[in-house]
């Protein structure tokens, strides 16, 4: 549903826009500038808060810590005695690449929270101004062949959590976020305890260009700990297959067209 409401920006500019995801509760909006904050209404925003790394000329979608913790602060705000009875609105800046992700993290939050579906998560900006978002692309080199859109990442979202592959009441953000950094071996369980998706190891453990690459054998422990069975190489031959096999975890190869 969408709303309009007075308000001005710091530069005297109104705003009469928003998306509404809670009927006369929570909002998204889109604002050139901080605005100010009036009584009935408290604005916040995530845009330098939660921050993607790129590797190329990829800017999102943001990882799923960053949802952990989105939806952490917006249900503490919708608690909180010191807001009971305003309008939260989260605010998002005219930055495409900030807002696409921005309107991700609310509309996921309304899967996971607020039981849509990803078509009605979305409706809100389906029924208002400026539905259009920049769509995700690869991290890599070159024209992307494909492009994710917000509405892909929030199927996404909704199919996990109605597979139960991700619940929020027993994720461990400190875990994920140690493990997703490349440092400590850039992996994350795509479905928990049966799929994981992990960096292609290197023939030895080394920074190069700054960037940390990994042996097998730094990746073997946590695999036989958490019985990680089977490696699939998807790229080019960096290391020999034998050293997984070694350690008792088959390994196959599946390269893609054009590897």
């Amino acid at each position: 549903m969408n709303m309009s409401f007075a308000t001005v920006d710091r530069d005297g500019r109104e705003i009469i826009d928003a998306q509404e995801f809670i009927k006369d509760r929570l909002y998204f909006a889109t604002f050139r500038s901080k605005p100010r904050q009036k009584q009935s209404m408290y604005f916040f925003t995530i845009d330098e808060e939660f921050v993607y790394q790129p590797f190329y000329a990829d800017f999102g979608p943001l990882n799923l810590a960053m949802l952990y913790r989105y939806c952490v602060k917006v249900n503490k705000k919708l608690k909180s005695p010191s807001l009971r009875g305003r309008k939260i609105i989260h605010y998002t800046s005219y930055d495409a690449r900030k807002r696409a992700n921005a309107a991700c993290l609310i509309c996921c939050y309304a899967v996971i929270y607020l039981n849509k579906t990803p078509e009605e998560a979305f409706a809100p900006f389906r029924n208002g101004k400026g539905h259009q978002f920049y769509a995700f692309r690869d991290a890599s080199y070159g024209a992307c062949t494909y492009k994710l859109t917000v509405q892909h990442v929030i199927a996404g979202c909704y199919k996990a959590y109605k597979c139960k592959y991700l619940d929020f009441t027993t994720f461990d953000v400190d875990e994920y976020e140690h493990y997703e950094s490349v440092e400590n071996g850039d992996f994350n369980w795509v479905v928990p305890n049966k799929f994981l998706a992990f960096s292609g190891p290197h023939n030895k453990s080394k920074i190069e260009n700054g960037y940390m690459l990994h042996a097998p054998e730094a990746y073997i422990p946590y695999f036989k700990e958490h019985n990680v069975t089977t490696v699939i190489r998807l790229n080019k031959r960096m290391y020999d297959a034998k050293r997984f096999t070694d350690a008792g975890i088959a390994h196959y190869d599946l390269f893609l067209c054009g590897r």
